[in-house]
């Protein structure tokens, strides 16, 4: 990162001389003037009186917690706020991403990514203090995206893709997927709600399911997560749809469970369509509810296509949504390119809500 023309103002927040001298030494070489805090309680003073534009916040401070540094500092300050800690769980960094940080950064740390991750944040525009609902909103984008799968499963003989457009308020659709034990497992779910609880829903989702994958039967898995899911939503108030399925590439024979769902077809090469059936209520909509999964076949040169009811709130109905489907697939040659063109049905609604598309495509057979 160049040092910047005019003098930035960065606080390091660590009780930790060695590394707290590490970060000092980094970021003065970065053209920052750098103040020191070693607790919490020194941090959020030095906050409002030296005013930085950059605050590095270790999590397991003396005293205040970095979390709680962070709340506060929020109340007085929109500075970029870099977390520092030892934790690198998921639901460590949601936490604090929760709490207001910009960034996570996971001990031990390269002085190289430090300085990364500190350019990448001076390249968006800052959020002047009349804007407290887009700070949050963009906290809250950053914590659905970051639930996100990065790429594609390697699947040989198949295409899969997706795209994901949030709304202007924030909701919290969800996909994810994996290859656990030669199977397909993919997950497309939705928390009602907007910003950052509807983001953190989705986040207890992801994770519950994902924590069931070595479960055999879907059937026995989706019950087993739903019911470790209610409390929570049922605290919450919330609840979730919810679309997941198993799939053995090799047969294309997959199982799945439709929660509340309802959008979920599989078109065939001619762009004939069959809807997959709805299984149940949404994940905590009632106490005690349980699924039983079902059966399908993606037989090769048919696509299965997800979408979340973004999509359906665009085109009209179910009906509409299914022939729509039909001709994107009979136009399009790529997962990626269906999904994209799928997404982008909802273009000229600035109202709509996220708008996700998941499709994963059988190769025809050669």
């Amino acid at each position: 990162m160049a040092p910047p023309t005019t003098t930035r103002h960065a606080l390091v927040v660590e009780d930790d001389e060695d590394i707290r001298s590490l970060l000092v030494h980094t970021l003065n070489k970065e053209g920052f003037t750098v103040t020191e805090a070693p607790t919490g309680s020194l941090a959020v003073e030095l906050v409002q009186s030296v005013e930085p534009e950059l605050v590095t916040l270790d999590v397991q401070l003396p005293g205040m917690n970095g979390l709680e540094v962070c709340r506060q500092v929020r109340e007085h300050s929109n500075a970029y706020v870099v977390m520092i800690s030892a934790r690198s769980t998921e639901t460590d960094k949601l936490a604090g991403l929760e709490a207001g940080a910009d960034d996570y950064l996971t001990k031990p740390f390269s002085t190289r990514e430090l300085r990364a991750r500190v350019a990448a944040l001076f390249r968006r525009p800052r959020t002047t203090d009349s804007a407290p609902e887009q700070t949050e909103r963009e906290r809250a984008v950053e914590v659905q995206r970051g639930l996100l799968p990065n790429a594609p499963p390697d699947l040989p003989g198949y295409d899969v893709a997706a795209a994901f457009q949030p709304s202007r308020l924030v909701g919290g659709d969800l996909y994810d997927w994996y290859v656990e034990s030669g199977q397909l497992h993919l997950t497309l779910a939705d928390a009602m709600g907007k910003g950052m609880g509807a983001a953190m829903i989705a986040a207890s989702v992801r994770a519950t399911f994902r924590s069931v994958a070595m479960m055999p039967g879907l059937t026995n898995a989706f019950n087993h997560a739903a019911a470790a899911l209610s409390s929570a939503l049922e605290s919450s108030g919330s609840y979730s749809t919810v679309f997941t399925i198993r799939m053995n590439p090799a047969s294309g024979r997959l199982s799945y469970v439709d929660a509340g769902h309802g959008i979920a077809a599989i078109v065939s090469a001619d762009g004939s369509t069959r809807r997959l059936e709805p299984g149940g209520p949404p994940v905590g909509l009632w106490f005690e509810d349980q699924w039983e999964a079902l059966r399908a076949d993606l037989f090769p040169g048919e696509s299965l296509i997800l979408v979340s009811d973004g999509v359906l709130d665009a085109v009209g109905d179910l009906e509409d949504t299914q022939a729509a489907m039909s001709e994107i697939v009979l136009a399009n040659t790529t997962a990626q390119g269906i999904a994209d063109d799928l997404a982008r049905l909802a273009k000229d609604d600035p109202e709509h809500d996220d708008v996700t598309a998941v499709v994963v495509r059988r190769q025809p057979e050669s």
